[in-house]
């Protein structure tokens, strides 16, 4: 089973428990197949790794046996973070599968795929697997691959530490929630305990995995996912708290006084530490990410390259101009270093170095990075997201200038509206940016007057 709508985007994800599921292991072994095929695998090696998704071990199981049946060997790194896969990827020069269906509730599943060096695949080649694992299972190889373990937690961690200097930081407090997701995994081996280790203390938050999500959704660009985390900085005085999504691939970030440090003033901030190290360097953003980020740019002498939202196509980005950097408004953060892919930890590093370096609170360092007055991401279910996108673009009409780069964007001297259908929920997303809040407000609501209609 592998019903149309489980193709994505930028991945493949969908319902795999309950009554109506939209793919099974049986669709999975199709999968596998059609990889092998699509990417000419046969006789190669893939890597692959899985969250803690109860659906998870039959899934991928299912897949691998596709792998191996068409003749590919298979690296198992077990679970892991995405971004641990993407690591492994780039390490081991190998093409790489990542189960997982990030943020989604427990009831999904999915994958996400990549070429040697973590470097993404494009849309027609997702079509193009999506067509032929369609079809049916490809007919096994004349010679079965063979299956391997192999465990890169350590390495993973010991990379990150490698590009991030914590070294003389004075001692840090630090809440982790990890939503029961893989940050739980990785956590551990990030900020190890001991001799030698940096004085950082980790306050752990739902740092055991567990597929069924049972404390809240891991999900941190629902605000009310972050309550615990924000409680949590104020009860035990922490510095700062991260708050992961379920694949830890996204990391949030809140300050001392409980406060949600936007991710947009997170890419400027980070952007502006990695253009003062490599003058000149271009960093990526995508469509939703403030206009902040393209002004710290500009102040620091880079470049700024806007793409559409998905990790894809920030990736393909990074690749195409050998970015330094690049950040999402979801909390998504890329690393020339990390081999173009997005990692939330090494983005919480390059944020506790900062702090740790010196002696203003994280509010006061974020704040020069904060511009603009931001809706947050607002979703709608409608009937007909075409319909309604173009209902927006009637009524916004002569009040700026308007792009169908990302759904639609209607944009003016201090503010613009975006309006675009999500890649992997079903839901139209509303992003509104102004100078002040009393204009954010007033845009926001003309909005949603519109697509609520």
């Amino acid at each position: 089973m592998l019903k149309p709508v489980i193709f994505k985007a930028n991945d493949v994800r969908g319902i795999t428990e309950g009554d109506a599921p939209e793919w099974d292991e049986a669709g999975a072994y199709a999968l596998g197949g059609a990889l092998v095929e699509v990417f000419g695998l046969v006789g190669r090696t893939l890597v692959l790794g899985r969250d803690m998704r109860l659906s998870g071990p039959r899934l991928s199981a299912a897949f691998v046996e596709a792998v191996l049946d068409a003749g590919t060997d298979v690296v198992d790194v077990g679970m892991a973070s995405t971004d641990e896969l993407w690591f492994a990827s780039g390490s081991l020069g190998l093409p790489g599968a990542m189960f997982t269906a990030s943020h989604n509730p427990g009831v999904y599943n999915g994958v996400k795929f990549c070429h040697p060096g973590a470097r993404p695949i494009d849309s027609a080649e997702l079509v193009a697997i999506a067509r032929r694992a369609s079809a049916g299972p490809v007919p096994p190889a004349p010679l079965r691959g063979t299956r391997t373990e192999r465990d890169v937690l350590g390495a993973y961690a010991a990379h990150l530490h490698s590009l991030v200097d914590l070294k003389g930081i004075r001692p840090l407090k630090v809440v982790a929630d990890a939503g029961n997701g893989m940050a739980g995994h990785t956590l551990p081996a990030v900020f190890p305990t001991g001799p030698g280790a940096a004085p950082i203390e980790v306050v752990g938050l739902y740092t055991t995995p567990d597929g069924s999500f049972p404390n809240h959704p891991a999900n941190p660009l629902v605000p009310e996912n972050l309550l615990d985390a924000r409680a949590a900085v104020r009860e035990h005085g922490a510095d700062l708290a991260l708050v992961f999504d379920g694949d830890a691939d996204r990391c949030f970030i809140i300050d001392e006084r409980g406060e949600v440090v936007s991710p947009s003033a997170v890419t400027a901030l980070i952007a502006a530490q990695e253009l003062d190290r490599h003058p000149g360097s271009t960093v990526v953003v995508n469509k939703i990410t403030s206009r902040s980020v393209a002004e710290v740019v500009a102040e620091h002498g880079g470049t700024t390259v806007v793409t559409k939202v998905g990790h894809t196509f920030v990736k393909a980005a990074m690749a195409e101009h050998d970015a330094v950097f690049g950040g999402e408004h979801s909390a998504h953060y890329y690393f020339r270093e990390f081999w173009g892919a997005d990692t939330g930890l090494l983005a919480a590093l390059h944020v506790l170095a900062l702090v740790g370096h010196g002696d203003a609170p994280l509010s006061e360092l974020a704040a020069g990075y904060t511009r603009y007055a931001a809706s947050g991401e607002i979703n709608s279910e409608v009937a007909d997201q075409a319909a309604t996108v173009d209902a927006v673009a009637a009524a916004f009409a002569g009040r700026g200038e308007a792009d169908r780069v990302d759904g639609l964007t209607v944009s003016g001297p201090d503010w613009w509206v975006n309006v675009r259908p999500s890649g992997t929920e079903p839901f139209l997303r509303l992003n509104v940016e102004a100078r002040t809040e009393e204009a954010m407000a007033a845009l926001r609501d003309d909005a949603l007057a519109v697509i609520r209609a």
